[in-house]
């Protein structure tokens, strides 16, 4: 009995660790409260992601090969994370998200979390995934991104500062996309 219960600790390890990420970083007597998590109980009222203006941003910031991290949260409250950035309350828009990751920016390093239609954290240091084998063109930027992806249900964009280019990471894995008008429908629809 005792060996049984270990081999499932070791077998569904990935799965429990989630679950407890999940319900610690849930903040039942503060601000938030454990059925906010629930996303079939949430209000149709709250304000939705601006995905135009996050996608924009990307796009110009990749022309120009500034590198980026983004971070949305979706159900899984990230404010577990936000301790180890700069907390922030500010609305997104395009000139704010390439204002935080311009070179010179004191906010650029780390990544941002995006809550709503609200930045919520600045320079936010993400728990970083040394397993996965990912070819050597994506850096520790995408690293971080497939960890946060795997350890919640958040979505994560990264612009790569070598190559110019998008990354859209989903549990734990690149999604695939033609263009951006199809990256904004996934993500939009991921957000649903």
């Amino acid at each position: 009995m005792k060996v049984g219960i270990i081999a499932l600790i070791v077998v569904f390890q990935p799965e429990i660790r989630k679950f407890l990420l999940m319900v610690g970083s849930t903040n039942i007597g503060g601000k938030r409260n454990l059925f906010k998590n629930f996303k079939f109980l949430k209000n149709d009222d709250q304000t939705s992601t601006d995905v135009d203006a996050i996608i924009n941003a990307c796009n110009k910031m990749g022309a120009t090969n500034t590198g980026a991290l983004i971070v949305i949260e979706r159900n899984n409250n990230l404010d577990f994370l936000t301790d180890t950035g700069d907390e922030m309350n500010i609305l997104v828009s395009q000139p704010i998200i390439e204002s935080i990751f311009f070179k010179n920016s004191p906010l650029h390093d780390g990544a941002i979390i995006i809550d709503k239609n609200i930045v919520k954290a600045t320079r936010v240091i993400l728990p970083v995934n040394n397993e996965k084998n990912i070819p050597e063109r994506f850096g520790l930027r995408h690293r971080a991104a497939i960890g946060i992806t795997e350890k919640t249900d958040a979505l994560a964009l990264c612009v790569s500062e070598e190559t110019g280019q998008i990354s859209y990471i989903k549990n734990g894995e690149f999604e695939m996309f033609k263009n951006t008008d199809e990256l904004r429908e996934k993500i939009k629809q991921d957000l649903g």
